[in-house]
């Protein structure tokens, strides 16, 4: 008996920004149909405006359904989350945009809670015109744990191999250090242990812990948060089971390459995992969010409002963001059958 398509739910994210650019270069290739059925959650009439400004796309164009059932599983589907006349404004940053990207991501958010659909990925947002009394987060990651009910989950750059997650998020560098604390990296070290074992199918996963401060707080002559709060926590995962080492210096560990001997990476900060990520991953990283009950991943790039509507955005992040949400699901399914 054949396997079951896997149906994969795409927020348009901002419509001003290149989500739909990269949305259409990707599913415009018809051998993406072999991976997933996609279904975006978005506006006909914004996609049709973007896919006029895309070339080499031959005559692709959207099967528009109501509801998830609907999908064809010869097309590229899209449900209208709204009935707004939408007016794309590209590069602008607009309030209606940011409504009709909320739209989307309410909708097929309760989609995959209700497993109407299999996987979640999402366009990059503006995380200013989002906002609003139903969207009061700093990015989607926070969202969908809120509405997931789930207080412990991970933001997981992916590449490959290459793998780092974030102690703390989206906040001001100079919160990091209040924010830190030995209880919180060991629940860190919880959710990535059992993601690389469930979701990306490793048996003794090795993860290697960065410090906070330079050269590893060299004693605590940098800092003592090292001595205090990381090595314990450390080493109370290591107690627990969890082959975590360190803390390594950030620079000399990924500088020397020492990177490639583990399986993941726990950063402290975001920039601590975003700048040697994105120099690593070469334009194809993919962003996921481990410890929530349904698989989202993302580009790992924003709006781009400066290039949007010039057909210059690259569709490569989006395409594995698919491919890694759809091993995921399956590495899930195996897990529990």
């Amino acid at each position: 008996m054949a396997e079951k398509p896997i149906l994969a739910g795409i927020t348009q994210g901002d419509i001003n920004g290149i989500g739909y650019e990269v949305i259409t270069k990707v599913l415009a290739d018809s051998r993406m149909l072999e991976v997933c059925t996609p279904l975006v959650y978005g506006n006909s009439k914004s996609a049709a405006y973007h896919r006029k400004l895309i070339k080499n796309c031959g005559d692709f164009t959207f099967n528009i359904v109501r509801q998830p059932n609907q999908a064809s599983l010869s097309k590229s589907n899209l449900i209208n989350v709204s009935d707004i006349d939408a007016k794309v404004e590209l590069g602008i940053p607009t309030e209606m945009a940011g409504k009709m990207a909320l739209d989307a991501l309410k909708t097929a958010t309760e989609h995959v809670l209700e497993k109407n659909i299999d996987v979640l990925v999402t366009a990059p947002i503006n995380k200013h015109t989002i906002r609003s009394d139903a969207f009061d987060f700093p990015g989607h990651t926070e969202y969908l744990a809120k509405a997931s009910n789930v207080n412990n989950y991970l933001m997981l750059m992916v590449a490959d191999n290459l793998r780092i997650g974030t102690v703390t998020t989206h906040c001001a560098l100079s919160e990091v250090p209040a924010m830190l604390s030995k209880e919180l990296i060991v629940k860190k070290l919880r959710v990535l242990n059992n993601s690389l074992k469930n979701d990306f199918a490793c048996t003794s996963p090795k993860i290697a812990v960065l410090s906070l401060n330079p050269h590893a707080g060299d004693d605590s002559l940098f800092g003592k948060e090292e001595k205090e709060i990381i090595v314990p926590a450390v080493e109370t995962a290591f107690e627990q089971g969890m082959y975590a080492f360190g803390p390594y210096s950030a620079d000399g560990f990924f500088g020397s390459g020492q990177y490639a001997k583990f399986d993941a990476v726990l950063a402290m900060y975001h920039d601590q995992a975003m700048i040697p990520f994105k120099i690593l991953s070469y334009g194809e990283g993919v962003n996921f969010t481990a410890g929530l009950p349904f698989v989202r991943t993302a580009p790992a790039h924003g709006t781009a409002y400066e290039i949007a509507g010039k057909d210059m955005a690259s569709p490569d992040s989006f395409r594995k963001a698919i491919y890694v949400a759809c091993d995921i699901f399956r590495n899930r399914k195996r897990d529990s059958a």
